[in-house]
C-alpha cells in the first residue's frame, strides 16, 4: 500500500517551506517569551562562546593538549588507553620555535666528557650564568676513557647546583652516562689534532655521541644543544641568540685567544664550512673509508671556512649557509635527530661526525647555517713549541728578575752607607773646602815666613854691613891720631874699598 512519507513529528517529509506563498506553516502560533526564556538563551549563548574559545586555545597553543588530562578532558588516544603507566606525547607541539623561552620548550643541553676534571668548574660557571630558563633544561653528559676524577667532579658539582638557594639556578632532569669506547689518542693538544689520529678519533666520538643524545633524548625535548666543556667565554644569552633564528641546524664561530707573541687570536674551528668544487673532486680520488679533515695539507679542499669570514665588527645576526658543522657548539631542532639524522661513526660522503652530520641533514633537506660574526672563544691550549718557547721567556724573565733584584740589594747597601745622598754631598763639599782652606792658610803662613825669613836675613846683612863701616871708621879715626902719613894713605885704602863694598853690597 502507498504511504505518503512522513517525519515522526507527522508533518510530510515534502511540505513547502514556511516562506512559499500559500502555505500553512506561514501564520505559524509564536508563544510569547518570558525573561525565563531569555536568560536560557543567554546562558546557551555563553555556553557557546566558552566552548568556541576552548577550541580555539587549542588550535592556536597547542601545547595546552598536555594539560587536558588534568582538566578531565582526554584525548581520543588517552580516552582508548586509560592505563596508568601510560604516557601520552604528541609530538607535534616539540616542533622547536624562534621563541622556545616563551612557549616553554624544552632544550636538551649534552656534553660529552673526557679527562675534562681541569675544565669542569669553569663549564659549570658558565651553566650557572645562562639566561635561558634553567627549568626548561635537561642536561645530558657522557663520561668516557676517562683517567682523572671527571665523573667523581662532575657528581659533586651537580649537587651543588641543583641545591643552590637561588630557584633560578637548579636545571630539570639530569643524565650522567659512563660508557667506554677504547679511546686510545692522548688528550694532549699534538695528539688530538695530529693528522694520523683524525679518522679513527672522529669516528670513536661520532658513536659517544650518537649513544649519549639517543640515552637522553625524550619527547618532551623541542631542541638539544650540543657544548664543549673547555668553551672560555660565550655570551650567557647564547641559545637564545641560536634560536631566534629559527634555523634546523645553527653554529657561532670559533675562535681561540692566544698570548701576545702569537698574534692575540686564532680561528679554532675549522669544520664548519662551505662545499667546495675541489673538495668534491678529491672526495672522488679517495678511498671509500676515507674522512676528510680540515685544516691539514694533507687535504687541500679550498673551502670557504666559516671562522675566516670573521669580523669583530660585522653583524652578528648574518647567517651563512654551511655544508659542515663544527662540534664545538651546536643547536639543533630536535625534530633532525628524530628524522634519523645522527652523527657517523663511518665515512659518509667522506666526512665524520659533526662535518658528517652537518652533511646528512643537508641531504636530508634541513636548514643548516653558520654565523661568521658571532663569536664563542674557546679555551687556548699551548702545543710542545709554545710549550718550549714560554718556558725559554720564562728563564728569560727568570734572568732578568734576578738581575733588577741584585740590582735593587746593590742600591738598598748604597742607601743604607749613605743614606742622604745630598747631605753627604753637603759634608763632603765642606770637607774640601775646610781642606782648601787650611792649604791656603798653610801656605800664606810659608810665604809670609819666607818673607819675614828674608827680612830678617835682609836686615841681618845690613846691621853686619853698619858694624863693619862703623869698625872701619874707628879704625882709620886711630890712624889718623898715629901719624898724618898713615892717616892720608888710610884715607886711599878707604877710597878704594868703599866702591868694593858698595859693589859687594849691591851684588
Amino acid at each position: 500500500m502507498y504511504r505518503h512519507s512522513a517525519y515522526p513529528n507527522g508533518y510530510a517529509s515534502n511540505k513547502r517551506d514556511d516562506g512559499e506563498p500559500f502555505s500553512q506553516y506561514l501564520h505559524r502560533f509564536q508563544p510569547r517569551q518570558t525573561h525565563l526564556h531569555q536568560r536560557n538563551r543567554i546562558l546557551k549563548l555563553l555556553g557557546l562562546g566558552c566552548v568556541l574559545t576552548f577550541f580555539g586555545l587549542l588550535i592556536l597553543h597547542p601545547s595546552t593538549r598536555n594539560h587536558l588530562p588534568l582538566l578531565g578532558v582526554a584525548s581520543p588516544a588517552v580516552k582508548h588507553f586509560e592505563i596508568e603507566t601510560l604516557r601520552y606525547y604528541d609530538l607535534e607541539t616539540v616542533q622547536g620555535t624562534s621563541r622556545g623561552w616563551e612557549r616553554e620548550e624544552r632544550v636538551l643541553l649534552c656534553t660529552p666528557l673526557r679527562d675534562a676534571e681541569e675544565h669542569l668548574r669553569m663549564f659549570f660557571n658558565h651553566l650557572r650564568n645562562f639566561t635561558y630558563p634553567h627549568h626548561l633544561i635537561d642536561l645530558a653528559f657522557l663520561v668516557s676513557d676517562s683517567k682523572d676524577n671527571t665523573e667523581g667532579l662532575l657528581t659533586q658539582l651537580l649537587e651543588e647546583l641543583q641545591a643552590d638557594p637561588d630557584p633560578k639556578q637548579p636545571y630539570g632532569e639530569i643524565s650522567v652516562i659512563h660508557k667506554d669506547f677504547g679511546q686510545k689518542v692522548n688528550q694532549d693538544v699534538e695528539s688530538r689534532h695530529g693528522f694520523a689520529a683524525q679518522a679513527s678519533r672522529r669516528k670513536l666520538m661520532a658513536q659517544a655521541r650518537n649513544w649519549l643524545m639517543y640515552s637522553a633524548l625524550r619527547p618532551t625535548h623541542s631542541w638539544v644543544y650540543w657544548r664543549d666543556a673547555d668553551v672560555e667565554t660565550a655570551p650567557v644569552t647564547l641559545i637564545e641568540d641560536l634560536m631566534r633564528h629559527d634555523k634546523d641546524v645553527i653554529v657561532p664561530n670559533v675562535w681561540r685567544p692566544l698570548p701576545d707573541w702569537l698574534g692575540g687570536e686564532q680561528p679554532y674551528d675549522l669544520n664548519s664550512w662551505q662545499e667546495s668544487e675541489t673538495a668534491l673532486a678529491l672526495a672522488e680520488t679517495l678511498d671509500e673509508d676515507a674522512v676528510i679533515v680540515e685544516g691539514y695539507a694533507e687535504y687541500a679542499t679550498w673551502r670557504p671556512h666559516l671562522a675566516y669570514l670573521r669580523d669583530p665588527y660585522g653583524d652578528p645576526d648574518m647567517e651563512m649557509e654551511i655544508d659542515g658543522v663544527g662540534g664545538v657548539s651546536i643547536l639543533a631542532k630536535a625534530r633532525v635527530f628524530r628524522a634519523g639524522v645522527h652523527f657517523p661513526a663511518f665515512s659518509f660522503e667522506k666526512h665524520a661526525e659533526t662535518e658528517g652530520f652537518g652533511k646528512m641533514a643537508k641531504r636530508m633537506g634541513f636548514s643548516v647555517v653558520g654565523l661568521p660574526h658571532y663569536t664563542v672563544w674557546h679555551l687556548y691550549e699551548p702545543s710542545e713549541q709554545d710549550l718550549q718557547h714560554m718556558q725559554e721567556m720564562e728563564a728569560e724573565r727568570n734572568s732578568r728578575a734576578q738581575e733588577e733584584k741584585e740590582r735593587e740589594e746593590r742600591m738598598k747597601r748604597i742607601k743604607e752607607e749613605f743614606k742622604d745622598p745630598n747631605s753627604q754631598w753637603e759634608k763632603d763639599k765642606a770637607g774640601i773646602a775646610e781642606k782648601t782652606r787650611q792649604e791656603e792658610k798653610a801656605a800664606a803662613e810659608k810665604k809670609a815666613a819666607a818673607k819675614k825669613k828674608v827680612a830678617a836675613e835682609t836686615k841681618e846683612a845690613a846691621e853686619k854691613t853698619a858694624a863693619e863701616e862703623k869698625a872701619e871708621q874707628g879704625e882709620q879715626a886711630g890712624q889718623k891720631i898715629q901719624s898724618p902719613d898713615t892717616a892720608s894713605t888710610s884715607e886711599e885704602s878707604v877710597k878704594v874699598k868703599r866702591p868694593l863694598g858698595k859693589k859687594a853690597s849691591s851684588d
